[in-house]
């Protein structure tokens, strides 16, 4: 593996946890929006992610059994199944006709939590393409 693929698994992991960031965003915005039946309300996504396929000519016969250089990518974004929350509200303008409504599956706790992981994996994606620059700098100071 080339110093130089350090770039390309960063960057990836880097669109992978920005998508992270976006759905744990998304979910935070509608964590207390209300609707009046339960094919309506809205319901806490997740992506999933997974190792990036490597074609088997790009990598060398003494690497195939640690297969390097691979990144990861998002494979899907999926609902979240977890019970939604009903609440007696008769006095609610989207109360169905039981005076129920019905709020999302997201716990905001959760979501910060996944906020914060997110966002750490990002800085520490960044600094290792720093430091991966600051190694290729170096490395063509060496001649001087």
């Amino acid at each position: 593996m080339s110093l130089s693929n350090v770039f390309n698994i960063a960057g990836s992991a880097m669109t992978a946890q920005t998508v992270r960031l976006n759905t744990t965003a998304s979910n935070l915005a509608n964590a207390e929006s209300v609707s009046s039946s339960e094919g309506e309300t809205y319901r806490a996504r997740k992506p999933v992610f997974s190792v990036q396929s490597v074609a088997p000519e790009q990598v060398p016969e003494a690497y195939q059994s640690l297969v390097p250089g691979q990144g990861v990518e998002v494979d899907e974004i999926v609902e979240s199944d977890s019970p939604l929350r009903m609440s007696y509200e008769p006095n609610h303008p989207m109360a169905d006709e039981n005076g129920y409504v019905w709020y999302p599956n997201v716990n905001v706790v959760e979501e910060m939590a996944d906020m914060i992981s997110a966002s750490r994996s990002f800085q520490i994606n960044a600094d290792i393409m720093n430091t991966a620059k600051q190694l290729l700098q170096r490395t063509l100071t060496l001649g001087q």
